[in-house]
């Protein structure tokens, strides 16, 4: 797992872009599921970074959720805050996001 491969300058950068994000992955009450993580990584893949939701229904704690999703897509997890995450993955064929 690549999720300590950002310094603290690109995941306060990150932090601030993912702020306008709408969160795109939702984690219901199966928590993660084979098809949450196959949404994951098509969404992540195309945009590189995205805000995932852990809704209420969900019974296990949302910073588990985020950790194990992370690993699943192979992703860095730049920042749990309640329910929400950020995460990150580089596309290196066609990346969106220039970090600094």
């Amino acid at each position: 797992m690549i999720r300590n491969s950002l310094t603290g300058k690109q995941k306060s950068f990150l932090r601030s872009e993912g702020m306008k994000l709408e969160p795109v992955v939702m984690v219901g009450k199966d928590a993660v599921t084979p098809a949450v993580v196959q949404s994951a990584r098509d969404v992540i893949r195309k945009r590189e970074l995205i805000k995932v939701r852990v809704l209420n229904n969900c019974l296990e704690d949302a910073s588990d959720v985020m950790e194990l999703l992370a690993e699943r897509c192979d992703a860095n997890l730049v920042q749990i805050k309640g329910n929400t995450g950020l995460l990150f993955k580089r596309n290196f064929e066609k990346p969106k996001i220039e970090l600094p």
